[in-house]
Formats: structure tokens, C-alpha cells, sequence
């Protein structure tokens, strides 16, 4: 077994090491979201946070780790009788991110549950990882349907396994951590919420901190034994300090004027639901305890808000994540006056990092460029370096306008690609369809065709009891329906005829809406635009709908309308993706007005770049942003060429009279 880092020897992170501890010393407060950037020592702090845990006492034997104490009365190895136990570490396990339901939750033996009438199962992590640490790297890229598995375990304490009729139950409660990098999509609203704490991770720009990383990871790669060792002393003394909190915890005080503070501070910040509320309240409780206190200060109150709320306030997913400092304060003075009781109702907490103090100095919301105003109104060079025309010329970034909720554009026919919302699919849950042979281990039992497949046999197998005589070769696998995520890749028109300021700023907001879409629904977002002279991949497919949104925003327009360009990098982009992903199917949405201005023969061009995608049936829809009293009808054309059909940014909102999606399929079934 390796040695782990030890925990102590982390550099910096600070928050990160507090949020650990805390749910160390106590689990109630929900686990913990660590966000950041590779490289930042996530995975190494959760990993060497088992080592810091106290040891459990289980019952000698159990595969659930029930407590000798108290066991579970519904343990599948049970009745176990209370006793003695025997200790061993508390376990830390990790969640794959392409793990398999039945290595979640465990599996049953259908075979013999059916013959025999035998409940065998064989626990999962989630068994595993009872009264100890579920990890999950890179959580923001977990399966929907484990993600729902996850949900209901975290919420319930136990763990239910439904196999036709035959059910398991087993207790599972354990700290969730789970480590994610941003860029690469962001996490469904309810898991997120289901994290008690969320900590915003990035590397320091401090040389001399960044010099000591490297030191002392380079002296444990040498003698992992030996830099371990050096730093068993520090580990000892917080192994003992968590034991210590363990038992202040139960004796510390949370006057009303800590529980008016913490309420007045979630209604201001405008959370949903109380588990804000009580995540803060079991956080400021165990800060408390941590420190060696009996009372809630207000210290403790401002902590646990930058601690539990961040995640909990964003209204959609390009919503940064974060506090105003500022009116955390105020909130904070305000009702500190509203209670008697408080310990120390006028102390706004001086010791805890402020706005300009450690922890207040992470990144802006927005870091990025506002618009690229100050280089973007030169003029483009014609031929011979002279300036194009006015109307040529590049436009300061228009601002979106407000997103709706669009309308579902989907794939025609049933694909097999990745679990989502968008499109028809064969998946592993939905809706029965029928039923196959099935192709390795069974997990999804089709018990009639079951049935029908062993009952001619029974008498040449000798039955002679009112148990059916299953064999292997009876065994029928369920096919389902359900839905799957897909690459929507928008190609953008950001030239000249685009570059009204107000026309701009809708089509922004109906991309803006149907990113938002496609976050809901689970996809893979990649953006190419198009103007002047070429076309350029401004998002390579990504799942992160931030960073896509972010390009949007800050994109400019002007110049001509290389539309050719732009289909035939698309195309590129789709066949590049389709090596990487071949089972994940495409959607091209192309925003545009349908001019082709860009290089010779640019409408000829244009159209047989767009025949190459109604040659391999690509699904697509062609955004019409043509206004105005006079119509050229361009875009119609292009997506006839498309092989797709033609929307109006009035037709994207959910609420139009259009049926977009009858539209897609009726098109597609024209093409066939």
C-alpha cells in the first residue's frame, strides 16, 4: 500500500483544509465541493484526509461495516447481536467517473434469486464506503443516472437494490467529496446542493509559496516513508485535536442570536429551500468546536456563509459562483442587534478573513475581457493593407440580450451515446422496449421473456416442484429507451451584416438560451464563428456551457460573411469528434442571416460545403436572423442545402406556436 501525502504537508489552500476538517469532525455538516483548476492539490488533500479519521468499530465479519453498538436490524448479513467489534481505519473510496450502476449500489444474483429464491448480493461502494469517504474526481462529468443513485443514498442513509421484485437494503452513510475543474461542465442544481460546503481552489502566484510546493513534493517522491514520517508529529496532533472537537461538539451552544444571524443571512443572499440554513448552523457549530469553544460566535456565522453558501446562491449556470463580502458584513451587523443572547452580538468577526484578507482575494467573477471594446473598433485591411468600408469594419462586443427558455431542437432517430435529455435513445434505464440476449453480465432482467424462453424445458429438466428451472441461456437482458446528450455545435455569423448593435445582442441571447438548454439537458457545447476573411474553432466541444458563454459575450463583429468557411470548419470540428466520440450524435445550429459575401464564388461555395452535411445526415437547424420588412429568405435556402430546417429567433422561445422538433423530423423524414 503507498504512503499518502500527508495532510499536513500541504502548502496553502487553506480554506480547503478547514472545509476537510470540519466535516471531519462532524460528518452532518454534508461533505464537501472542492472546484478549481488542475493541479491544485484537490485530489492529494481529500486523499490524505482518510489517514487523519479516527477509527471505526464495526462488527467482525459485516461487509456493511454496521457499528457493535448499535447494528442495523436491516443489514443484509445481519442479525448481528450487540457486542464487541474490532476497529480499522476509517475507509476513503473512490468513485470512477465510468463506473457501472451495479459497482455503485452492488448487484444481485438474478439467476439465483429466481431458481432458488436466494437473495445473494454483492455490496457496492456504497456498502464500501459506509461511516467513511465516498471520492469523487472530477464529479461534474458523473452519469446521470449515478448521479440519481447518489442523490437518493445521500438523502435516505441507505442504499435500496430493485431487481424484479427481489430488493436489498443496506445502510449508506458517508462524507461525499467530490473534486471537479469548472471548465469542463458544471454539476446538475440538486447534486450541488446535496454538498454541504463548497471550496474555490487555484494556485498561488506567490513565488516563494510555489517554490515550497515544489520542494516538499519532489522530497516525498524521493522517500514517500521518509517525508511522512517527518511530518507524523503534525499529523498525530490533528488526529487528536479532531477527537477532541468529536467530543466538544455535542456541548457547544447555538445561541438565537447565532441562528437569527444565519437566518437573516441565507434570506439575504436569497437561497433556495433550508438546507442552507442547517448546513451553516451544523458548520458554525463545528467551527466552534474546532477552536475548542462552547459557544457560536460571529465569526463562526461569517465562515460558515463563505463556506456554505457560494454554491447554493447561482440562479442558472452563468451565474459565477461566489459572496459579496461586503453585504455579508452588513447582513451580519444588522442582525447581530435583533438578539440578546448572542455571545457577542457587536463582533463582526475581526479574526476571519475580510474582503481584502485571506480567502477575499480568488478570482473576479468575470476575468475575462469586458466586450474587447478598446481593440475593437479599427477598421479591417483590405487588399493592399487599405481599410475596408465603414460598414465592413469590426464591432465593439453587443451585449446579450436576456436568455428565455427555447424551445427542444433535437436528433432525429435513436441514438447509443451518453445518458442526457435531448435525444432518443437506446440507454440502460427509461422505457422497456423488449428484450435480448444479454450481451456479458445481466443488469436490467426482462422477467416475461424470461419466463418465455425457460418454460418449454421444464419437464426435459426434470421439475418436479413449483419452482421454475432457470438456465443461463433463459436469461433476457430488458433494451431501453430513454434519452441521450449530444454535440450541439453552433457556427455563429459575427460579420458585418450581423453588427447591429441591438440585432446582435438578440442573437447572443438566444445562443445565451440554448446554451442554457443544453446544460439542462446534459450535452457537449463547441462554438465556431465566422467573418472576414475565415472561420476560427473560438470553443473546441467542451461540456463546460461557462466557458461557451463567456466566448459569446466577448465576441465582435464586422467584416464580410466567409459563410463557406465557416460550414467547412464545423464539418472539420464534427469528424475530429466523431474519432474522439463516435457514439455521441451531432446537432449543427447555424445563427446566421444566409449572405455569403467572403471570397470567390462565395454563394456556390456555400452551397456545397452545406450539401456535405445533407450528404452524411447531419441533424441541423439554421437560426434566421434576417429582419426587417424586406426578407431575402437566404437562410431558408441554406437549410434546405443543410439537409435541416429554418427557425426565426421568435420560433426558439418555448412558448412559440412553431413545433420546432416536428419540424426537425418531419424534414429529416423528407430527406430519407
Amino acid at each position: 500500500m503507498s504512503t499518502p501525502f500527508p495532510f499536513t504537508a500541504v502548502v496553502g489552500q487553506d480554506d480547503l483544509r478547514l472545509a476537510l476538517l470540519l466535516n471531519a469532525v462532524s460528518p452532518a455538516v454534508g461533505g464537501v465541493l472542492v472546484r478549481g483548476e488542475k493541479g491544485t492539490a484537490k485530489s492529494t488533500a481529500v486523499r490524505a484526509l482518510s489517514a487523519l479519521l479516527p477509527e471505526v468499530a464495526v462488527v467482525p465479519g459485516c461487509r456493511f461495516s454496521c457499528d457493535p453498538a448499535s447494528p442495523d436490524p436491516a443489514c443484509p448479513d445481519g442479525p448481528h447481536e450487540p457486542g464487541a467489534g474490532t476497529s480499522r481505519p476509517a475507509r476513503m473510496v473512490e468513485l470512477p467517473v465510468g463506473a457501472s450502476e451495479d459497482r455503485l449500489v452492488g448487484a444481485l444474483d438474478i439467476e439465483r434469486a429466481l431458481a432458488e429464491g436466494v437473495k445473494a448480493f454483492e455490496p457496492g461502494l456504497l456498502a464500501e464506503a459506509h461511516r467513511g469517504i465516498l471520492y469523487v474526481d472530477e464529479v461534474n462529468l458523473l452519469h446521470d443516472h449515478l448521479v440519481d443513485l447518489l442523490l437518493d443514498a445521500a438523502a435516505m442513509g441507505a442504499s435500496y437494490v430493485e431487481r424484479e421484485g427481489v430488493s436489498v437494503r443496506h445502510a449508506a452513510r458517508f462524507l461525499l467529496v467530490g473534486t471537479m475543474n469548472p471548465e469542463e461542465g458544471e454539476l446538475r442544481p440538486q447534486l450541488l446542493d446535496r454538498f454541504g460546503l463548497t471550496v474555490e481552489v487555484a494556485a498561488s502566484r506567490e513565488p516563494d509559496l510555489r517554490v515550497e510546493v515544489v520542494r516538499r513534493r519532489l522530497a516525498y517522491d524521493d522517500d514517500p516513508a521518509g517525508f511522512a514520517a517527518r511530518w507524523a508529529a503534525e499529523e498525530a496532533a490533528v488526529r487528536q485535536r479532531i477527537v477532541a472537537a468529536r467530543e466538544l461538539l455535542p456541548r457547544v451552544r447555538l445561541g438565537d442570536g447565532a441562528l437569527r444571524q444565519i437566518a437573516a443571512t441565507c434570506a439575504a443572499f436569497e437561497v433556495d429551500g433550508m438546507r442552507a440554513d442547517i448546513v451553516m448552523a451544523r458548520t458554525a457549530t463545528a467551527l466552534a468546536a474546532w477552536a475548542g469553544r462552547t459557544e457560536v460566535l460571529a465569526e463562526d456565522v461569517r465562515q460558515a456563509a463563505l463556506l456554505a453558501l457560494p454554491h447554493r446562491r447561482r440562479r442558472n449556470p452563468f451565474d459565477a459562483p461566489g459572496l459579496d463580502e461586503d453585504k455579508l458584513d452588513e447582513t451580519l451587523e444588522r442582525s447581530a442587534g435583533d438578539g440578546d443572547d448572542d455571545p457577542d452580538p457587536h463582533d463582526p468577526g475581526p479574526d476571519g478573513p475580510g474582503p481584502d484578507g485571506p480567502g477575499g482575494g480568488g478570482p473576479a467573477p468575470d476575468s475575462g475581457p469586458r466586450g474587447d471594446a478598446d481593440g475593437g473598433a479599427r477598421p479591417e485591411a483590405g487588399e493592399g493593407g487599405q481599410p475596408q468600408p465603414a460598414g465592413a469594419r469590426e464591432q465593439p462586443a453587443a451585449r446579450a440580450a436576456e436568455p428565455f427558455r427555447a424551445r427542444v431542437l433535437s436528433v432525429p432517430g435513436i441514438g447509443q451515446g451518453a445518458a442526457g435529455r435531448r435525444s432518443r435513445a437506446r440507454t440502460e434505464h427509461g422505457r422497456t422496449t423488449g428484450a435480448r440476449r444479454p450481451r456479458g453480465a445481466l443488469t436490467k432482467l426482462h422477467l416475461a421473456a424470461t419466463v418465455h424462453a425457460a418454460a418449454p424445458h421444464q419437464r426435459a429438466r426434470g421439475r418436479s416442484g413449483p419452482g421454475l428451472v432457470v438456465r443461463r441461456d433463459d436469461l433476457r437482458q430488458a433494451t431501453r429507451e430513454g434519452r441521450e446528450g449530444n454535440l450541439v455545435l453552433f457556427v455563429v455569423d459575427a460579420s458585418g451584416s450581423m453588427a447591429a448593435r441591438q440585432r446582435m445582442g438578440a442573437v447572443k441571447g438566444a445562443v445565451l438560451s440554448l446554451l442554457l438548454d443544453a446544460y439542462q439537458r446534459r450535452d457537449k457545447v463547441g462554438l465556431v464563428t465566422f467573418r472576414g476573411s475565415s472561420a476560427e474553432v473560438a470553443l473546441p466541444p467542451t461540456s463546460s456551457v461557462d466557458a461557451a458563454a463567456a466566448r459569446l459575450r466577448s465576441l465582435p463583429t464586422g467584416g464580410r460573411t466567409p459563410l463557406a468557411e465557416g460550414l467547412l470548419r464545423a464539418h472539420e470540428v464534427l469528424r475530429v469528434e466523431r474519432l474522439r466520440d463516435p457514439a455521441r450524435r451531432a446537432l449543427v445550429v447555424v445563427v446566421t442571416d444566409g449572405r455569403a459575401t467572403g471570397g470567390a464564388e462565395p454563394v456556390a461555395r456555400a452551397g456545397r460545403a452545406a450539401r456535405l452535411f445533407a450528404a452524411e445526415r447531419l441533424a441541423s437547424v439554421v437560426v434566421d436572423c434576417e429582419s426587417g420588412p424586406v426578407r431575402l429568405g437566404l437562410a431558408g435556402r441554406l437549410a434546405g442545402e443543410l439537409g435541416g430546417t429554418a427557425v426565426t429567433l421568435a420560433e426558439l422561445r418555448a412558448d412559440s406556436i412553431a413545433s420546432l422538433v416536428r419540424d426537425v423530423r418531419e424534414t429529416s423524414r423528407r430527406a430519407a
